[in-house]
């Protein structure tokens, strides 16, 4: 009777290794596979008949065998459990993804649980892989990732340009400030607004500033570096922060800028509509104290350009502020 017992508990066992919604893998000391249950069948498309005795390694060339034989034997040789989890691999066996998320993952996330599996003599002769599935978990946390990260880039970016926001271009600035206080790396900035805006948005409405407001934007951070911090700073006025620049490389930036909008059209009831801007540049130089000061004296100089008949660009060279390629006769678009 209890021989019978052990003979039903047996089948019991086996029955439940091969429902389970896991991979149950059993390899022998030389790493050949011993037991495949069907999810392993199901998911490799290898039935038992043809894995058993073969190597893991010879049948699935994608498992990193150094990596790999080193986490089993300090497994075996510590005589505890180890783990592997899909944050750090995102599987151990390539298997296609059958979730119902398909499109977001083509291959099944998978943690791994390897375990030392000792004979009635106490010595450990096999192995076991306990393989799951957790495709669902890993598309839903990176979905949640990338869903945080969208939700911070808005954040930090004005929703009309697309620029960065007033509140983290001005974190930029003080980051550059003080690395320039460290490094005394150059740094500049230009600060420009388009000339008679309100008049655009009082004769042909705010639909179309706006439309204004985004091509301008869009000339701004085509023309910036990727290193550049380019901003809408309020309204209609616009911050381009460009670290490493001395105050000559800042004022040849601002004309080419400036050349760039000069030529923007923007049609309006079958019409082109052309705009202009108004720009100041300064640097920081050794007298600053403070980040405010070098937005202080770039307004300075753009409002020394506005005097001078908009559609220019003016340098604040400390004490004094140069305009620079003053043009005439079609300022103050």
């Amino acid at each position: 009777m209890p021989a019978q017992f052990d003979i039903n508990e047996l089948h019991w066992l086996l029955d439940i290794v091969q429902s389970i919604d896991v991979g149950v893998v059993v390899l022998d000391r030389q790493y050949r596979i011993e037991v495949w249950n069907s999810f392993m069948e199901n998911h490799s498309g290898m039935g038992a008949e043809t894995v058993l005795h073969q190597s893991l390694f010879d049948l699935f060339s994608e498992i990193e065998r150094d990596w790999f034989t080193r986490k089993v034997e300090t497994a075996v040789m510590l005589g505890t459990r180890a783990f592997t989890i899909w944050e750090q691999r995102p599987n151990l066996f390539r298997f296609k993804s059958y979730q119902p998320i398909t499109g977001l993952a083509d291959e099944m996330y998978q943690n791994v649980t390897i375990l030392p599996l000792r004979s009635p003599t106490s010595e450990v002769d096999h192995v076991c892989l306990i393989i799951y599935d957790v495709t669902n978990v890993a598309v839903n946390k990176r979905q949640l990732e990338s869903a945080n990260n969208q939700l911070q880039e808005l954040a930090l970016r004005d929703g009309l340009t697309g620029l960065l926001n007033r509140r983290h271009w001005e974190q930029c600035l003080e980051h550059e400030f003080a690395r320039h206080l460290r490094y005394k790396s150059p740094v500049s900035l230009v600060m420009f607004d388009i000339d008679h805006f309100k008049a655009v948005n009082d004769t042909y409405g705010h639909q179309l500033g706006d439309e204004v407001i985004r091509e301008v934007a869009r000339i701004t951070h085509q023309l910036a570096r990727e290193t550049d911090f380019a901003g809408r700073y309020g309204g209609e006025e616009f911050v381009v922060l460009l670290p490493d620049t001395s105050l000559d490389g800042a004022a040849q930036f601002a004309e080419r800028l400036r050349q760039g909008i000069e030529r923007l059209q923007v049609v309006h009831e079958g019409a082109a509509l052309a705009f202009t801007v108004s720009l100041g540049v300064a640097c920081i130089e050794p007298d600053l104290k403070t980040h405010t000061q070098l937005i202080e004296r770039a307004d300075k100089a753009l409002y020394r350009s506005k005097e001078a008949g908009r559609n220019r660009s003016s340098v604040h060279r400390n004490p004094e502020i140069e305009t620079c390629n003053t043009l005439s006769g079609n300022a103050g678009h």
